[in-house]
């Protein structure tokens, strides 16, 4: 992260007269003190002495204080609202597809639809053998390897229905051999050029000669409707649902005009940089007829995808960053739609988030050793600040064993972190941050100095900063804010 105001001139003057930072972050009414984020960071190889590692490690600890307090104090986690909110990716998921299933509801084939899309033969289904040859095998292995299938295809002539066993048997393509060698429906052009001519070529039930490609030795037949009725039908209906949704998007995109803005892509890489200050930006990213994709709405769509795409977005051109912008903006206006079509979670939907959500809890609480057994006993069954004490000294001892590297870490899941933080009232200080940083910098120089050795060096390696979902905000937030 680049810090953008640097502090000199007046600015160093308005430092002589303002107090020094000493909370770093507020969960609640717990806080982090710069001394305490100071001290985990100035011995451990796992943090690097910047800014932005000591504003992650902060936000880190105020998921983990929201929802160790949460424990602590007996609010309800397992309330459905609460569920829904922390399991947004897999319930957006659920919704899509349920919406997709009402959309292509009408696209089971009758027999005669089913006759027909065989007799056209737009769409086909090809049985195949396959004998292995590397495309840098000496030639006498060659001629073994075409002998070889010179052998079994004397026996795949004959063989009718039963060419599924010899594929089963002799074919070196793990894929399709177990399948008895089909290779499901298949438009033109989606196998390699020799393959292509050979198999195209087949009548029903017919079976090629050996054809020769990079992979090998192929005998290839194409099997009657007859045989692969129902296999073949799955495939047609399963290519005429995913034609029926690019319709839908393209219909969307046209119906909707979505357009990205001219400086869409320099606003989004500056977003991945920052995503901490943006989260809460409402600077469009794509216009369209009724909305707005924004900033902050991107921010989300990232933290629900996969963190790859976020890596990549800053090398990307600005044509992949715009078509990126596209398919995120008709996702969303997708699940827009599900809502407004009353789309809903069936109850055995609604188990398997609640299973994965449950999960989740249970595990955060287990690397905490926050549980109600152990509140229990180690705060005597005592009052609510008691529970709570004992709560929060589990963080600080996790956080502390994460940050010398003795534990693994896990992150608060980021929609659970997010939800978190709407019900509370929080902050993470920038002053607070600079001063731990300044704290922890003094701290280590000190203790380098003592053992001799080189200032801000360390023994160990340096990794990664510790994970944090949620905005740098120095203004308390309140329950219910959005």
């Amino acid at each position: 992260m680049v810090l953008s105001i640097l502090l000199v001139g007046c600015g160093a003057m308005r430092d002589a007269f303002t107090p020094r930072a000493e909370v770093v972050a507020r969960a609640n009414d717990q806080a982090l003190s710069v001394e305490r984020l100071a001290a985990w960071t100035s011995g451990s190889k796992q943090v690097p002495l910047e800014a932005l590692a000591f504003n992650r490690v902060s936000h880190v600890w105020v998921d983990y204080a929201l929802f160790a307090e949460a424990l602590a104090t007996g609010q309800n986690l397992h309330d459905s609202a609460m569920t829904i909110a922390s399991m947004w990716p897999i319930v957006s998921q659920i919704k899509w597809e349920r919406f997709h299933e009402r959309l292509t509801a009408h696209n089971d084939l009758t027999a005669q639809q089913l006759d027909s899309a065989y007799q056209s033969g737009q769409l086909r289904m090809f049985q195949h053998i396959l004998i292995q040859v590397a495309p840098n095998a000496a030639a006498t292995v060659d001629a073994q390897k075409r002998k070889q299938a010179e052998q079994v295809l004397a026996r795949a002539r004959t063989a009718g229905p039963r060419f599924g066993q010899l594929a089963k048997q002799y074919s070196q393509d793990n894929g399709s051999k177990v399948q008895s060698g089909s290779l499901g429906v298949s438009a033109r052009g989606q196998f390699v050029p020799a393959f292509e001519a050979a198999a195209w070529q087949l009548e029903p039930g017919g079976v090629s000669g050996v054809v020769k490609s990079p992979f090998g030795y192929h005998i290839i037949r194409r099997p009657p409707l007859a045989e692969v009725k129902d296999s073949f039908r799955v495939g047609v209906e399963q290519r005429v649902a995913s034609h029926t949704d690019s319709v839908y998007l393209d219909s969307l995109a046209i119906k909707r005009q979505l357009k990205p803005v001219s400086r869409a892509p320099s606003y989004v890489r500056a977003a991945v940089q920052d995503p901490d200050a943006s989260r809460n930006s409402s600077r469009v990213l794509v216009g369209y007829r009724g909305g707005a994709l924004r900033v902050r709405d991107l921010i989300r769509w990232l933290s629900a995808l996969d963190p790859s795409l976020a890596q990549a977005l800053p090398q990307a051109t600005d044509e992949q960053i715009n078509q990126f912008l596209k398919a995120v903006t008709q996702r969303d206006l997708l699940i827009r739609d599900a809502d407004s079509a009353k789309v809903g979670l069936t109850p055995d939907d609604w188990q398997h988030v609640r299973t994965q959500y449950d999960s989740a809890i249970t595990l955060l609480s287990s690397i905490l050793s926050v549980t109600p057994t152990a509140l229990h006993d180690s705060a005597g069954g005592g009052t609510p600040e008691a529970r709570v004490k004992f709560a929060m000294a589990r963080v600080d001892d996790y956080m502390d064993r994460v940050l010398r590297g003795r534990v693994r870490f896990f992150p608060v899941p980021p929609f659970l972190g997010e939800t978190l933080r709407d019900r509370a009232r929080w902050s993470v200080d920038e002053a607070g941050v600079r001063r731990a940083l300044e704290r922890a910098q003094e701290i280590r120089l000190a203790s380098d100095s003592t053992r001799g050795g080189v200032p801000g060096q360390g023994g160990g390696p340096r990794m990664t900063p510790a994970p944090g979902p949620a905005p740098i905000d120095t203004t308390h937030r309140r329950t219910g804010r959005s």
